[in-house]
């Protein structure tokens, strides 16, 4: 496990710069962190046949990622299953997404269906401000030029979703309490 979080950390600390010359741009990181976030989360043992078959990282809404996300997850896998990634336009079509990316550009309407979405075991992400604090589960923050993420555990763990605590060691705030069962 030690072994594991000290990976974790290097990986993370590795995505803010792709090498010495060019820098990240922030999209590049927050494409990172949502393909390792899946390397670090416990999901729930319930799952559909379309899911055993690929991990899918979703963008609901305007997509900010471009081809930033594709280039990130090609070739990757997670529990042994290729990561793919998919753009869609309504929270409806969030069947086979086990990690859903919320743009901006939903943020008028996030209230309305988070509350349908954490009940699905997928983890909710989203760098518009005050996400944890309507019951999304992950916000990606910049702090300084750095991208950094904040966690509501109440949300991931009422989803039944168990993050590692490497993951939570990384992230610059948490809300919510821990309950035993924590990686």
């Amino acid at each position: 496990m030690i072994v594991k979080g000290v990976a974790l950390l290097l990986l993370l600390a590795g995505t803010l710069g792709l090498n010495a010359q060019t820098p990240a741009t922030e999209y590049e990181v927050k494409a990172a962190y949502l393909l390792n976030f899946g390397k670090f989360i416990k999901w729930p043992s319930v799952v559909s046949p379309a899911e055993m078959e690929k991990f899918t990282i979703c963008v609901l809404g305007d997509d900010p990622f471009g081809q930033v996300l594709d280039s990130t997850v090609r070739e990757e896998k997670i529990g042994g299953r290729p990561v793919v990634a998919r753009r869609i336009s309504r929270a409806q079509d969030t069947a086979g997404c086990q990690v859903l990316f919320i743009s901006r550009s939903e943020e008028k309407q996030v209230r309305k269906y988070l509350p349908t979405l954490n009940k699905t075991g997928m983890l909710t992400v989203s760098d518009m401000p005050g996400f944890i604090d309507r019951d999304g589960m992950i916000q990606f923050t910049l702090v300084g030029n750095r991208v950094r993420f904040e966690v509501n555990l109440d949300s991931v763990q009422g989803a039944g979703l168990t993050l590692s605590s490497e993951l939570l060691k990384v992230a610059s705030f948490v809300k919510g309490k821990s309950r035993m069962g924590q990686l």
